[in-house]
């Protein structure tokens, strides 16, 4: 531990991550007395820190025995990771020959507390490329993904969202208005796919597609994203909006999401589809 480390270093949020970490799946349950012996920790403490995790769901206590076990939240956080990891396995191949065939980087992006999370990536080999922010929370309103889990979600949800978070601009082009979002949104939801014009960072484009299970649920994105030059009007239109869709329904259809019959297909790409997303070229 460095001496920058100490300063913030909290003793007794370590001791409840290590009275966590002694549920490691050999055994169930602990009663006070083990888990005190185990980490020789006095019984006030471990007890103390015991009732904050009960409180939080994070633990469970038997009334018949007095022991603990992990709770429902705790399971819950293990069922996401699981989720997690089993979207990146089944979507790495796919992002992989993606970006082998139009060498722009992609990501494989989930939703998290109202905002988008990039779990992994495959880079383009051009010297010039967008650098990933792998594990960094980004906002909804102006990326590509973003806006595609706004526009999947319930009218209700939606409306939760927009009253309550405030539409931050980061560039010129950021959308601030929540009239011009909501229709913006509509015609994400319409095209089944979503673009980003240079709205969180300038000089970066990026297009999107969602990533179903066998539920229909919207458990990710996929995205191609890099440098405005490289992504003209007529390469997004042509090229980057089918790969990306592509490459999400083979990602929908390893989860289990039904293939769409022919006649529910999305609409065509067109140039004025992707101009309606306020994407056009200037360089």
């Amino acid at each position: 531990m460095t001496n920058n480390q100490v300063g913030i270093y909290h003793r007794t949020v370590d001791y409840a991550l290590d009275i966590l970490e002694q549920f490691n799946g050999n055994v169930g349950e602990f009663n006070l007395t083990e888990l005190s012996n185990n980490l020789n920790i006095n019984k006030n403490t471990v007890f103390r820190i015991l009732t904050t995790l009960e409180f939080g769901r994070y633990i469970s206590k038997n009334t018949h025995n007095a022991g603990y076990r992990l709770g429902p939240k705790a399971v819950a956080h293990g069922q996401t990771f699981k989720n997690q990891m089993a979207l990146l396995r089944k979507a790495k191949p796919i992002i992989e020959e993606l970006v082998n065939t139009c060498n722009e980087s992609s990501f494989v992006a989930i939703q998290k507390n109202f905002q988008i999370i990039f779990l992994d990536t495959v880079e383009t080999n051009h010297a010039v490329r967008v650098v990933p922010r792998l594990g960094v929370q980004l906002p909804l309103h102006c990326t590509a993904a973003g806006k595609l889990l706004l526009a999947y979600m319930s009218e209700w949800e939606q409306e939760k969202y927009l009253s309550s978070h405030e539409l931050k601009r980061y560039t010129p082009n950021t959308i601030t208005d929540k009239d011009i979002l909501r229709n913006h949104l509509s015609r994400v939801a319409e095209l089944g796919y979503a673009a980003s014009n240079e709205e969180l960072d300038s000089g970066v484009r990026c297009v999107s597609a969602p990533v179903r299970d066998y539920k229909r649920r919207f458990i990710g994105a996929v995205s191609i994203s890099g440098p405005s030059m490289r992504f003209s009007v007529k390469r997004i239109a042509l090229e980057l909006i089918p790969l990306v869709r592509k490459a999400a329904e083979d990602i929908s259809l390893s989860h289990g999401f039904p293939r769409e019959p022919v006649a529910s297909c999305l609409p065509d790409i067109t140039f004025d589809s992707v101009i309606n997303f306020g994407i056009s070229d200037s360089y």
